[in-house]
């Protein structure tokens, strides 16, 4: 049992990094802020999420899976919430997406 939960953590925990490693590309190659902040809010919160289950294989049944599980629960509510409220405020104070065209924008904005 114990190589079969070993083998499932290292899968995580590779899936896990191989999504924060896109989401590097992702805030390095995307063009402005929004698709940006698109890229890093998804691949952290599903790149931690796969790593936080890896961690939860390899402490097996104990009160360090408890911790993880709480610690998921958190990552889940707070990073979309937190990049939803990121984006609301960029777009309050008037950064605008790249490469919109006029029309495509609320009357009042144009």
């Amino acid at each position: 049992m114990s190589l079969i939960a070993d083998i499932l953590a290292g899968v995580f925990l590779a899936a896990g990094a191989v999504f924060v490693l896109i989401g590097s590309f992702g805030l390095w190659r995307l063009p402005d802020f929004y698709t940006r902040l698109h890229a890093a809010g998804i691949t952290d919160t599903l790149g931690l999420s796969l790593m936080l289950v890896g961690m939860m294989f390899m402490g097996g049944w104990t009160l360090v899976t408890v911790k993880l599980v709480f610690m998921l629960l958190l990552i889940l509510l707070t990073s979309p919430t937190a990049t939803h409220a990121v984006a609301n405020a960029a777009y309050t104070v008037g950064l605008r997406p790249f490469g919109v065209p006029p029309e495509d924008l609320p009357e009042k904005e144009r």
